[in-house]
């Protein structure tokens, strides 16, 4: 009995586990050398209709950026910065297409390496 219980409790909580979603993979126009050309950029999600996410919506992209601190113990510190928004083209249930809404500004953000949106940056959908 204790272990039936057991396996009931473990099958409904798996629900309640927080799932990550992210940038997944992205696809762009190929750069012809015209001048003033617009490269255009699609960022695909695991985030999609099953969670809230439909054509217009927009979702914020965080980064987590993860420091050693040399004076405690080299303990990691990880921190969740956000560097932008991305607005859905398409949704379906589990994934998303998307386009850049914008970046935050430079003078309001951590020096990043890469200053783009990349594979594994962190999505979450804006509430405000």
């Amino acid at each position: 009995m204790k272990v039936l219980i057991l396996f009931a409790l473990l099958l409904f909580t798996q629900n309640l586990w927080a799932r990550s979603y992210v940038i997944f993979s992205l696809a762009q126009d190929l750069p012809m050398g015209i001048e003033n050309e617009q490269i255009r950029k699609n960022y695909y999600v695991n985030i999609g209709s099953g969670q809230g996410v439909k054509k217009d919506s927009i979702l914020d992209v965080f980064r987590i950026v993860s420091i050693q601190n040399p004076y405690d113990n080299k303990k990691r510190v990880n921190y969740k910065v956000k560097i932008g928004e991305l607005k859905v083209l398409h949704s379906s249930d589990e994934a998303s297409i998307a386009m850049l809404n914008e970046y935050e500004k430079v003078e309001e953000t951590p020096i990043f390496e890469l200053t783009q949106f990349m594979v594994g940056d962190h999505v979450a959908i804006n509430v405000d």
